[in-house]
């Protein structure tokens, strides 16, 4: 088995997301023996983001050199993710969405033809059904349905949105969130969703 564990958090050490999904990775691992870990920080090695050499490139045009390596490294994390059964998301709301670090990797495994399709009469297919998808999101503030400042959250709602696309139908979230509302709120959603790791149902 498979855990690929995606960190986008610029904060380092002091990132909420980092420290819950490191608490996720370490109940899977710890509970399925032989899991196989692949770990990879998109804020110490960011994937560049799409520009129209891409996008050509991707169609068949030649590829500047210049280009060449930042196209095998979206090849890698495109495999990375195909290959895994598991995929552990560590994603802090920044300005009421995702990190671009991790909307770049994002872009680098929603790809026609590897992870979604359109059938002839135009209909959409997710093809990478199976996988189990864990999400660690945090975000300062209370977003969820009914608090006032529900309607900027765009972090949650795309990452259900963008993974239900491609076909992944098994998306679990942890949410820590009020951490920017001072010390007793931050303490308690921490420890709150380091618990709930700790109660993840242990098999893919």
């Amino acid at each position: 088995m498979k855990l690929l564990h995606i960190d986008s958090s610029v904060l380092g050490a002091l990132s909420v997301s980092r420290q819950v999904s490191a608490a996720i990775v370490e109940r899977l691992s710890g509970a399925t023996p032989g899991v196989e870990i692949i770990y990879r920080d998109l804020a110490a090695t960011p994937l560049a983001h799409l520009s129209g050499a891409h996008l050509a490139a991707a169609q068949g045009a030649a590829a500047d050199t210049a280009l060449l390596p930042d196209l095998a490294a979206g090849q890698a994390v495109l495999e990375e993710f195909l290959a895994a059964d598991i995929v552990v998301i560590g994603a802090p709301m920044y300005n009421f969405s995702i990190p671009t670090q991790l909307k770049s990797w994002i872009d680098r495994i929603a790809v026609a033809g590897k992870t979604f399709r359109y059938d002839a009469s135009g209909v959409h297919q997710g093809l990478v059904g199976g996988k189990r998808v864990i999400i660690a999101l945090s975000r300062g503030n209370f977003y969820g349905a009914g608090a006032p400042a529900a309607i900027y959250e765009h972090a949650e709602s795309y990452l259900r949105g963008v993974f239900g696309f491609i076909g992944v139908t098994d998306i679990e979230l942890i949410v820590a969130e009020g951490i920017g509302k001072g010390p007793e709120h931050r303490e308690q959603s921490i420890a709150g969703a380091l618990q709930a790791a700790t109660q993840l149902r242990a098999v893919a």
